[in-house]
């Protein structure tokens, strides 16, 4: 018997990724905006160097947030991890080759003071920082509008989209607020962890991404309320019967990814952080009151991560050519068994991870000024 019914156990795994989706762009966040920022708020190779040292200590702390998104995918719902990664096969190649750019470029960028060998590694950091934001972000549009793929009687998958297809106009809407949620979560750091001109120019940039993230997450609202058909199901569905996709009537509607607002509008205040925590941040940090700008954007994204995942409720990756096959909560998980000891593990490891997270920080807290850089020069 066990501890947790199944459906407490199948909601708590769909709020657990989703909490480790928002750790994810929140950390790892702002090393991909600080890196899609270099070449434009670094001038001189001092401030580009000033400017990869705000990060080159923890980045790679934070792709195991990345890691633990992606592995409690695998092991919770299987069928997702099958369909996603089969639909979105050649986007998450891209997003791997760019992060792997990362690594390399501080590893090698270094080694050779030659001007045009920095200069090239640099743009190579910028594109591992904008191509996974841009890709994320397409990603997530493309979830909200449905995956063309179907199971036969015996659950084998079948997709039938490209990769060209994923790039429509409403994922590259979605693709372009999640560069501009990015870049203000980037331009917020570098504007507090360091001095001088890069602060400076990192300021104007965090300013007007802000504005141009809230902007674009109101135009992405209007159009998933009256652009693109939202998914509701037909009937009831089992909360704790087996995990089978194909026993449900799912229909397509309008404005129906806003209907859970209607229902229960206390979660309105997720969409109300996403607009209005960007603003609020482009407004902090142009008063130079930084560490809140950063804390304020951290919430913008937390609030349109969480405003995506609650509209699609109980969805996790609806069908557009084959709505009855649309993956939910309630019908693609692992057993319950599975469910259990997975939840065991994380309330073990995940404190771990969050301490570790919290003491890397705190270590390397302050600034990173220039004049200390320029100091150890010798160094390179």
């Amino acid at each position: 018997m066990m501890p947790l019914d199944y459906d407490i156990l199948r909601f708590l795994w769909w709020a657990l990724l989703g909490i480790l989706l928002i750790g994810f762009a929140v950390l790892d966040g702002y090393d991909l905006g600080t890196a899609m920022l270099l070449p434009f708020v670094g001038e001189t190779d001092a401030e580009r160097r000033q400017v990869r040292e705000t990060v080159e200590a923890n980045w790679e702390g934070h792709q195991v947030w990345l890691i633990l998104g992606g592995g409690a995918a695998f092991a919770a719902w299987p069928p997702l991890y099958a369909a996603s990664f089969s639909g979105f096969y050649i986007a998450m190649l891209l997003v791997l080759v760019t992060l792997i750019l990362r690594p390399v470029g501080f590893t090698f960028r270094d080694k050779i003071a030659e001007p045009r060998w920095r200069n090239s590694w640099d743009w190579a950091l910028a594109i591992s920082g904008f191509v996974p934001s841009l890709v994320f972000g397409v990603a997530f549009g493309n979830l909200l509008q449905g995956v063309p793929f179907s199971f036969d009687a015996d659950l084998r998958l079948d997709y039938t989209g490209g990769f060209f297809g994923l790039l429509n106009p409403f994922a590259l809407l979605s693709g372009l607020v999640s560069v501009a949620m990015l870049a203000t979560q980037g331009g917020t750091w570098l504007a507090l962890k360091t001095d001088g001109a890069v602060a400076e120019r990192a300021t104007r940039i965090a300013s007007v991404a802000g504005l141009v993230a809230a902007g674009l997450f109101v135009l992405g609202g209007m159009w998933i309320a009256f652009g693109i058909d939202g998914y509701a199901i037909s009937g009831t569905i089992s909360h704790t019967g087996p995990s089978n996709p194909l026993g449900k009537t799912v229909v397509r509607a309008q404005g129906a990814w806003l209907d859970v607002y209607t229902i229960h509008r206390l979660l309105a205040l997720a969409p109300l952080l996403g607009f209005a925590m960007p603003l609020a941040a482009s407004l902090l940090v142009a008063r130079r009151a930084h560490l809140s700008a950063f804390i304020a954007s951290s919430l913008g994204i937390a609030g349109i991560i969480a405003t995506a995942g609650i509209s699609m409720f109980p969805f996790l990756l609806p069908s557009s050519t084959h709505p009855e096959v649309s993956l939910t909560v309630w019908d693609s998980s692992s057993s319950q068994l599975t469910l259990f000891i997975m939840l065991i593990a994380v309330l073990l490891f995940l404190p771990i991870v969050l301490f570790y997270t919290g003491w890397a920080l705190r270590v390397m807290r302050g600034p990173v000024r220039l004049a200390d850089v320029e100091h150890s020069e010798d160094r390179y």
